[in-house]
């Protein structure tokens, strides 16, 4: 059963839609899904182990169904058929204006949440089991220069507030790293090894990587431990959780204080559209670039599956020529 969740919940940017989302909570107030609404989310939660915010998606999701499926004069799980799964896709479509990643992502929650309930015989027979998944457009990251990363990471100075230290420290260890802004904020002191300089990540799903570091972040890193961050804490571990960047109060680093910081530091060096992402997705492309193979550069991101760092081999096309013409043996020179 455990399988049944395994699929990409990675949330889209929010965009106005014509039509409001369902109101939290409109599944498991209707009577005819509270009760498979409930085994379903104990079933992700515990059995799959999924995280919080995956957690919350499925059930944004499903209230979204729910609610449209109420709408429709469908007010229990059992009298859901294929024609109202195809009608709800279309509403998200036409009515929500939903981009494409996020309607892939949310046909996936109702397939799984049907295929569910099959398997556990709440309904006779799967009325999604025919729902096709529309085709996702794969969107080419967004990437920046060595020359603007350098001008992004040696942003922060003194002038710019006491915690410059702390951000020069992040902004190097999510490119050196590859990091995620969620990431950033979850990592611990005791997963940073500075004797080989390497980092275990926490990522999606529970998976953890190594990833080494190179002499810029480790030394970035060095002065925030030894400097700035004995100061902030002041020994108070408990409230800082042991995480390796805390806030100016000694606390967790949220992750949407990350995204400000990016924001911020991007737009002093004169950096536009750069996001959390973004340092990401040059992290991976720069390792292609200077020959990393595709299954290295998919365990340093922690993708599950290599299909989905394949996306960074299109995003460099100046090394096309450069590579046919030292190993083709008839390309013209």
């Amino acid at each position: 059963m455990k399988s049944l969740a395994k699929q990409s919940t990675a949330v889209a940017p929010a965009k106005p839609d014509a039509t409001p989302m369902a109101p939290q909570g409109t599944a498991a107030a209707a009577p005819g899904f509270a009760a498979p609404l409930r085994a379903f989310m104990a079933y992700i939660r515990v059995e799959c182990g999924l995280a919080p915010a995956t957690i919350a998606t499925y059930g944004r999701d499903l209230d979204d169904l729910v609610g449209d499926l109420l709408a429709r004069g469908v007010s229990d799980a059992r009298a859901v058929r294929p024609e109202h799964l195809v009608e709800h896709v279309r509403f998200l479509a036409r009515e929500r204006s939903l981009d494409p990643a996020t309607t892939v992502r949310h046909v996936s929650t109702v397939r799984v949440f049907f295929r569910f309930l099959h398997a556990n015989r709440e309904i006779a027979e799967n009325p999604a089991r025919l729902l096709e998944r529309p085709t996702k457009w794969r969107r080419i990251p967004d990437v920046i220069s060595p020359a603007q990363m350098r001008k992004l990471v040696e942003a922060p100075h003194p002038d710019h507030g006491d915690l410059w230290l702390r951000d020069r420290a992040i902004l190097e260890l999510m490119y050196a790293a590859g990091l995620r802004a969620s990431e950033v904020g979850s990592v611990r002191v005791n997963q940073w090894f500075p004797t080989i300089a390497s980092l275990s990540v926490i990522g999606k799903g529970n998976k953890q990587r190594i990833v080494p570091v190179g002499l810029p972040a480790s030394q970035a890193l060095a002065r925030w431990l030894g400097s700035q961050r004995p100061g902030i804490v002041q020994g108070n571990e408990v409230q800082a959780d042991h995480r390796l960047f805390v806030s100016n109060r000694g606390k967790p680093l949220e992750r949407v204080a990350v995204w400000g910081l990016v924001k911020k530091y991007a737009t002093i060096a004169g950096l536009h559209n750069v996001h959390p992402h973004v340092l990401r997705h040059s992290f991976a492309t720069d390792l292609l670039r200077g020959g990393c193979d595709l299954r290295t550069v998919q365990e340093f991101l922690g993708h599950a599956s290599v299909v989905t760092t394949q996306i960074y081999t299109h995003v460099d096309k100046s090394r096309l020529r450069e590579v046919v013409s030292k190993f083709h043996p008839r390309f013209d020179r």
